[in-house]
C-alpha cells in the first residue's frame, strides 16, 4: 500500500472535510473530534463530490441529493434507493501530518 499525504492536522480543523486523489482514487479526509477518516469521494447515487457536502458530526451529507453517509465506515446511512457503499481507507497521522493509504 502506497501512503499519500493530504495535509497537515492544523488545516483540517474539527468538523473539515478536504479531498485527495491518489492511485487514480478520489478520497475524501474528514476531521470528526481529532479523528480522521477517509472515505471515497464519489457519492455512488449520481456522482457527486462528496467533500463539496456538509458534515454533521459522523455524518456526511451529500450535496445533490440529500443521501447521508457514515464517515467512520463508508456505509450508507439513509437515501430511500439502496447505494453501493463509497468505502473506507486507513488514515495514518505522523508528526502533524495526515496520511491516506490507498
Amino acid at each position: 500500500m502506497a501512503k499519500v499525504l493530504v495535509g497537515k492536522t492544523s488545516e483540517i480543523g474539527d468538523g473539515k472535510i478536504t479531498n485527495v486523489t491518489a492511485g487514480g482514487k478520489e478520497i475524501l479526509v474528514a476531521n470528526v473530534g481529532g479523528t480522521f477518516y477517509a472515505t471515497g469521494n464519489t457519492c455512488t447515487h449520481a456522482g457527486a463530490q462528496l467533500h463539496e457536502g456538509r458534515l454533521n458530526g459522523k455524518e456526511l451529507v451529500c450535496p445533490w441529493h440529500g443521501a447521508k453517509w457514515d464517515i467512520t465506515t463508508g456505509n450508507l446511512n439513509w437515501f430511500p434507493q439502496k447505494l453501493k457503499q463509497i468505502g473506507s481507507y486507513k488514515v495514518v497521522v505522523e508528526n502533524g501530518s495526515v496520511y491516506v493509504e490507498v
